[in-house]
C-alpha cells in the first residue's frame, strides 16, 4: 500500500493511522524547498555560525558552492512526515540513524520518504526506512528511524503556525565602507555644496579616508556656511563659481577632463546637476541612459539588493529600461555578485495587456533570452512579495530562479520605486546608499534627509565603480 497522505482527510484536519492499519511497505512522502531564512533559523537554535558568513577563501566553501544548510534540516523533514503523515499525530519518537551523502544547499528541493521495513505487534513499535532525494536525484540522506504507533484514532485541527521573523544585523554596508577604503581615496567634485548638511558631508567622507573633495561653488557663500557650521576649509581645494548653474557646468568639465573621478550632488537640485551631465557637448555621455541605483540592507532580508530607478528617469519606456536593467547588472558585479537575479517588479506577476508594467517586463525577460541584457538572471513579471518570499512564490505556483532571492527589483516607475526605498528605509530600518550610473563617472546622488551613514555609503560605491572603471571604462 503506497499513500503520501491519510485518504479523504480534509484539509483542515490531521489524522493518523494506527498500528494496526499499517502494513509493511508502506509509504509517505514529504517535499519542501530550502531557504535562506530556513538555514538561518536552524543556525540561530542550533548555535552553528551564521551560514551567512562562511568564509569564501577556505576550501570547503569553494567546494559547497554556497549557503550550505546543517544536516538536521533533514532531520527535521523526517519528524515532519512522520508526526504528520505516517504514523502521524499521537506518534512516539523513539531514535533515529541518519547518514548525510550530499550538502543541501538554499534553493535546493528535497523530496523524503519513509517506508515501513519492520513492526512488532507487541510494542506496536515500527522501523521506517528514510530516504531522501534532491531535485536532481542525487541522494541526500539514507538511514531509518524508530516509532511507537499510536494504538487508537486521534484526529487534530490544523493549526497556523506562527510565522518567524529574523532580524538579521545588517553589516553589509560597513563591509563596504572596509573594503572602499582599502582601495584609496578619489578625487570628486562636490556641486554646489552651499548649505551645513551637504558641505558637513563633504567633511565627514574626507576624513573617512574615501574621497579627496573639490569644492565646486561661490567662494563667499562656502566661506560663510563654513564658518557658521564652524568648519575649516584650510586645504580644501575650491572652484570659485558665480552660482549653482555655474557650479555643475564646471564640475561636469572637471570629470570630462579627467581632473576628478566622480560627482557628487550639494545643495543643488538635482535636475540641475543631472541636466550638465547629458548635455549634449558634456564629455559624460555614454551610450546608455543613465540611471540611479539605490543599495540597500534591511534586517528582513538575508542580502543586500538595489532597487532602481527610483531617482532620475520618471517614467521609462522600453529601451530606457533595458539601460536599467543592465546598469543595475554591472553595478551588482562591481559589488561582487557574478550572476544577479533581477526581479521586473509589476502589480501582478502574470502578463496583462492592460497592464505596461508587465508588457514591458516580459519584454525584458525576452530580451535577456537574445542576449540583449546580459550578466544577470532576468525574470518578471513579478510582485514585490513573491520577489522577495520564496513562501509567496511557492503559494502562487511560481517557478522561478529570481522569485523569493532577488537581487535587483527593478520598478515600473520613479514614482513606485522613490515610494518603495523609502518605505524600506522609514519603516524597514534599511541602510540605503544611492548612486547614478550610465555617465562616464559615477554621479553621488544624496538627499537632504539623508543620514551620515548613508552619504558614507554612497561615497563608498563611488570609490569602488571609480576605481572599476580605471580597468573598465563605461
Amino acid at each position: 500500500m503506497n499513500d503520501t497522505s491519510p485518504a479523504g482527510e480534509p484539509v483542515d484536519t490531521l489524522s493518523n493511522r494506527t498500528f494496526d492499519e499499517i502494513a509493511i511497505g508502506d509509504t509517505a512522502v514529504i517535499e519542501r524547498t530550502l531557504t535562506a531564512d530556513d538555514i538561518r533559523a536552524l543556525a540561530l537554535l542550533s548555535g552553528v555560525t551564521d551560514p551567512l558568513r562562511q568564509d569564501a577563501d577556505q576550501p570547503t566553501a569553494a567546494f559547497l558552492h554556497g549557503m550550505v544548510a546543517h544536516g538536521m534540516w533533514g532531520g527535521a523533514l523526517l519528524s515532519a512526515v512522520v508526526g504528520t503523515r505516517l504514523p502521524g499525530p499521537g506518534t512516539t519518537y523513539l531514535g533515529e540513524t541518519l547518514q548525510f551523502l550530499s550538502p543541501v544547499q538554499s534553493g535546493d528541493t528535497l523530496a523524503l520518504k519513509v517506508e515501513v521495513t519492520a513492526r512488532d505487534p507487541r510494542t506496536r513499535q515500527l522501523r521506517l526506512a528514510c530516504h531522501c532525494t534532491n531535485q536532481n536525484g542525487d541522494r541526500v540522506i539514507e538511514g531509518s528511524v524508530d516509532v511507537i504507533a499510536p494504538a487508537e484514532k486521534v484526529t487534530w485541527s490544523r493549526s497556523a503556525l506562527p510565522e518567524v521573523k529574523l532580524t538579521i544585523q545588517s553589516s553589509g554596508m560597513g563591509r563596504l565602507l572596509d573594503h572602499a577604503r582599502l582601495l584609496g581615496t578619489i578625487k570628486v567634485a562636490i556641486v554646489h555644496p552651499c548649505d551645513e548638511v551637504s558641505l558637513s558631508a563633504v567633511i565627514e567622507a574626507r576624513a573617512a579616508g574615501l574621497i579627496d573633495p573639490v569644492l565646486v561653488a561661490p567662494r563667499s557663500r562656502l566661506e560663510s556656511v563654513a564658518t557658521s557650521a564652524g568648519i575649516d576649509l584650510s586645504g580644501m581645494s575650491i572652484e570659485d563659481v558665480p552660482h549653482s548653474h555655474a557650479a555643475a557646468q564646471r564640475a561636469v568639465e572637471l570629470a570630462s577632463s579627467g581632473t576628478v573621478e566622480a560627482l557628487m550632488k550639494g545643495s543643488l537640485h538635482t535636475d540641475e546637476l543631472m541636466g550638465a551631465v547629458v548635455a549634449s557637448g558634456s564629455g559624460l555621455r555614454t551610450k546608455r541612459r543613465v540611471s540611479h541605483c539605490f543599495v540597500m540592507q534591511t534586517p528582513a532580508y538575508p542580502r543586500p539588493f538595489i532597487v532602481t530607478d527610483a531617482a532620475v528617469n520618471i517614467a521609462p519606456s522600453l529601451p530606457e529600461k533595458m539601460d536599467i536593467v543592465q546598469n543595475a547588472i554591472e553595478l551588482a558585479h562591481v559589488l561582487g555578485v557574478k550572476q544577479p537575479r533581477v526581479a521586473i517588479l509589476a502589480a501582478v506577476e502574470t502578463v496583462s495587456p492592460r497592464m505596461q508594467a508587465t508588457l514591458d517586463a516580459a519584454a525584458l525577460c525576452k530580451m535577456a533570452d537574445r542576449g540583449q541584457i546580459t550578466g544577470g538572471v532576468v525574470d518578471g513579471p513579478l510582485a514585490f512579495d513573491n520577489a522577495v518570499s520564496a513562501a509567496a512564490a511557492k503559494i502562487k505556483g511560481i517557478v522561478s530562479p529570481v522569485a523569493g532571492q532577488a537581487d535587483i527589483l527593478v520598478v515600473p516607475d520613479l514614482e513606485s520605486g522613490n515610494m518603495l526605498a523609502k518605505q524600506l528605509e522609514y519603516l524597514g530600518n534599511a541602510d540605503s546608499a544611492g548612486i547614478a550610473l550610465g555617465a562616464k563617472v559615477p554621479i553621488i546622488l544624496t538627499s537632504r534627509a539623508d543620514g551620515r551613514d548613508s552619504r558614507l555609503a554612497s561615497c563608498a560605491l563611488a570609490v569602488l565603480l571609480a576605481h572599476h572603471y580605471r580597468v573598465s571604462p563605461p
